[in-house]
């Protein structure tokens, strides 16, 4: 019911697409959406994920995950990271891969909403710690769709491999598009 309920607000009343189909058999997978210009996309990324019955993850301070916001974000799929520890993040977030049975971590390469020129290397490093593919997933406000490109394996080429999938989201754009990456 409540994926009715998300398909109907997604496509029907906001207007959106899905261009691309997302593999529910990758259990474990890094999930990288560009590009991200606002605040906005959190909740689009809300509604898009309710459209399909998958689970779909993403990290937060562990500060957030205490009472009364914190069931609700667990609900939501969240894991909380302790970022005050002095390990690195990278390892922190391969021992949470090595721990479930199903974690589609989503995050930003860009780090931050405002317009940036390079993309933070950790979604990379994480998927090489973790071994699991990188799904790349534009949110193209432009043309109200989303666009899930195929499942990419790393070739522990991070030059080579950072341009491929950069590369992927030229013709996408942000709802602030100055803010995209391109």
């Amino acid at each position: 019911m409540k994926q009715i309920i998300y398909r109907f607000i997604f496509f029907k009343l906001l207007g959106w697409k899905v261009k691309g189909t997302f593999n529910t058999s990758i259990k474990k997978c890094i999930i990288i959406v560009v590009p991200h210009t606002s605040w906005f996309d959190f909740f689009t990324g809300v509604f898009f994920r309710g459209t399909f019955p998958v689970e779909i993850n993403f990290l937060a301070k562990k500060e957030l995950f205490k009472f009364p916001l914190g069931p609700y974000l667990k609900w939501m799929g969240g894991t909380p990271l302790d970022r005050s520890k002095t390990e690195n993040k990278v390892d922190a977030i391969a021992k949470i891969f090595e721990t479930k049975e199903v974690f589609r971590l989503s995050l930003s390469p860009e780090g931050t909403r405002k317009k940036v020129t390079q993309w933070k290397s950790g979604y990379y490093y994480i998927a090489q710690k973790a071994n699991v593919p990188i799904i790349p997933i534009g949110f193209d406000y432009a043309n109200k769709q989303v666009i899930i490109f195929e499942p990419f394996t790393i070739t522990n080429d991070y030059e080579k491999d950072s341009k491929y999938l950069e590369s992927l989201f030229k013709d996408v754009k942000g709802k602030i598009p100055e803010n995209s990456y391109f």
